[in-house]
């Protein structure tokens, strides 16, 4: 997938470059959501390489839509809450320029932690994923990992939880929910145990090892280190075209 970055070097003008990173941003959708590693290469392409991520933010802000899809229903737990910080960064940036379901749901979940309002945008995030070309095959991934990330960081914040509180905030009811938590529980994908008697939920302590924060702070070294790299660029470019021409500047003797 990344001969995609040498299609466009050969192209002199930057505005031709940018146009053609553009189209082939597009283009490479039929790809990205039908082939099996079409998921971690979207990831890769659109929000690590900071041409293609400059094209997006300036020419197609509406194709953070499929990049979000991609990263939550990216496979890779570890992964996936990575790459969400450096995903909900941009997704701030744009916010002004485009918003959907979508983004709006990561917005409302990682930003504003309204629950309520995460909700609704999921419910509005399924029509949006039935009426998309590319998006239709990822709808049962995106609802069951869109619940997760409701339930992980509602859990972040409350110890024990009411099994009926946490229903209505996945939009399931209250024996789905159950199932839904006993299952979690059962593949190792959470460390808690449930009181039927009273109906709670009761999370464990995931302790964090030292070792373990060290790699999760450093992960967006590069990240940030290209994002500041390609703006210290845009700023000299642009300090370049505004600067006064030798010639201009001379005195030359005659009044």
């Amino acid at each position: 997938m990344f001969f995609f970055p040498a299609l466009v070097q050969s192209v002199s003008s930057p505005l031709q470059s940018l146009q053609q990173r553009m189209w082939l941003i597009h283009w490479s959708l039929f790809v990205f959501f039908n082939h099996p590693k079409g998921r971690d290469n979207i990831i890769e392409l659109f929000l690590y390489q900071p041409h293609y991520l400059n094209a997006i933010q300036t020419m197609c802000p509406h194709i953070l839509r499929y990049l979000t899809t991609a990263v939550i229903t990216n496979k890779d737990v570890r992964k996936r809450r990575q790459v969400l910080k450096d995903l909900v960064k941009v997704i701030q940036q744009e916010s002004y320029t485009y918003k959907d379901p979508i983004t709006e749901f990561v917005e409302c979940l990682y930003v504003n932690f309204d629950f309520d309002s995460a909700q609704k945008k999921l419910r509005e995030c399924e029509s949006v994923l039935v009426n998309d070309f590319f998006l239709v095959a990822c709808l049962e991934d995106f609802i069951e990992n869109a619940r997760l990330f409701i339930f992980e960081t509602f859990c972040r914040i409350h110890q024990c939880i009411s099994i009926s509180m946490l229903a209505d905030k996945l939009n399931m009811t209250p024996e789905e929910a159950e199932r839904w938590i006993v299952n979690l529980i059962r593949n190792a994908r959470l460390d808690a145990k449930i009181d039927s008697k009273l109906g709670h939920v009761v999370m464990g302590n995931n302790a964090v090892s030292p070792y373990q924060q060290v790699i999760e702070k450093t992960k967006s070294l590069s990240f940030r280190s290209q994002m500041l790299a390609m703006n210290i660029e845009k700023k000299i470019s642009h300090s370049s075209r505004n600067e006064t021409p030798n010639w201009a500047a001379q005195d030359t003797g005659f009044y």
